[in-house]
């Protein structure tokens, strides 16, 4: 037991403060001699013949197109002016080609109607174009908060 009693004369039993550590050396050896034994067996490896690639890495960045609306509300892809029904064509093109699915940056005048830039994602989503970004411009001195609006 870690703490007994020592015996000495009679009415001064005190217990004994001293911690038996032999078993915990004794535990310590153990695990340094496995630990041994068991080093050597960790630095041999299997000798295995990893196969060779060859070839171009193909690079997978997606094409990027953009498509803008003016305050004309006027379309452009690319910067050729286009219509609705030729834009969503040329979507549909650009979505079947092989390879990964091309971005799309959205530039859209700020006083350009929901509606209608609601339709341009709608377009894009129905041929399969996901990946979309709206690009702004940054803010302007001249634009100051009024009671909620610009």
């Amino acid at each position: 037991m870690a703490f007994s009693m020592k015996s000495g004369p009679v009415g001064s039993a005190q217990p004994m403060a001293e911690i038996n550590v032999i078993p915990l050396v004794d535990v310590m050896l153990v695990l340094l001699v496995i630990f041994i034994i068991t080093a050597p067996l960790m630095t041999q490896a299997v000798p295995v013949q990893l196969p060779r690639a060859e070839g171009v890495p193909i690079d997978e960045r997606p094409k990027t197109v953009r498509v803008s609306l003016d305050e004309h509300q006027q379309l452009y892809f690319n910067g050729e002016p286009v219509g609705y029904e030729t834009l969503q064509e040329l979507l549909a093109n650009l979505a079947s080609e092989p390879g990964p699915v091309p971005s799309l940056e959205l530039h859209a005048w700020r006083g350009a109607r929901y509606e209608h830039v609601v339709h341009l994602m709608a377009s894009a989503r129905q041929v399969g174009i996901t990946n979309i970004g709206f690009v702004t411009e940054g803010t302007s001195p001249d634009l100051r908060w009024t009671n909620g609006e610009i």
